[in-house]
């Protein structure tokens, strides 16, 4: 398997693309849709105007791994390496992806659309979640503890279910909050 370290990939398309670990390495406008990265691991990479949409991830390994302005449609990365997984999201579309009972403690979604997105189950202590607009995104079970929603919209989670204990809302949010129970903010 190859090992690439401290390296800048530009323009790649899915038939460029070599299995292997990278790391410490930047990926730039690449194309990356419907690609299988089954047995490959980024530490330290950083993805930046790149096309991920309904790329295969079971088994990939991401640690510390920083996604700038990119399309990451349909995406499971449920079925990633859950060892010491961690994620950077900003200014990216993540519709349809799904992170389904994974840890995520820290993890940052800033200004990032995330339509439909699963976070059932998952562990999402102190993460961030500014600026992004989380419509029909699934909070069942979710740890918030200390996560971050200020200026975040259209999320609907619920107290009852989901440890939001220190939190971070904006007033503007309550009805995010309060939706299940028929009450009216304004």
């Amino acid at each position: 398997m190859a090992f690439h370290s401290d390296q800048t990939f530009q323009n790649l398309s899915p038939s460029d693309f070599q299995i292997g670990e990278y790391d410490s390495c930047d990926f730039s406008n690449c194309n990356f849709a419907n690609l299988n990265l089954h047995r490959s691991s980024f530490e330290n990479c950083t993805f930046k105007d790149c096309d991920l949409s309904n790329t295969k991830v079971s088994g990939v390994s991401f640690q510390k791994v920083q996604f700038e302005r990119c399309k990451i449609l349909g995406v499971h990365f449920n079925t990633a390496n859950p060892f010491l997984i961690k994620f950077a999201f900003d200014h990216c579309q993540l519709d349809y992806c799904n992170f389904f009972n994974l840890k995520l403690k820290k993890s940052r979604f800033i200004h990032s659309r995330l339509l439909e997105v699963d976070f059932s189950q998952a562990e999402l202590q102190e993460a961030s979640f500014q600026g992004s607009d989380l419509s029909g995104a699934v909070f069942d079970r979710s740890n918030l503890e200390k996560a971050d929603f200020r200026e975040a919209i259209h999320y609907q989670i619920d107290p009852e279910i989901n440890k939001v204990k220190g939190a971070r809302f904006d007033l503007e949010g309550l009805p995010g909050l309060l939706g299940k129970w028929g009450i009216r903010v304004g």
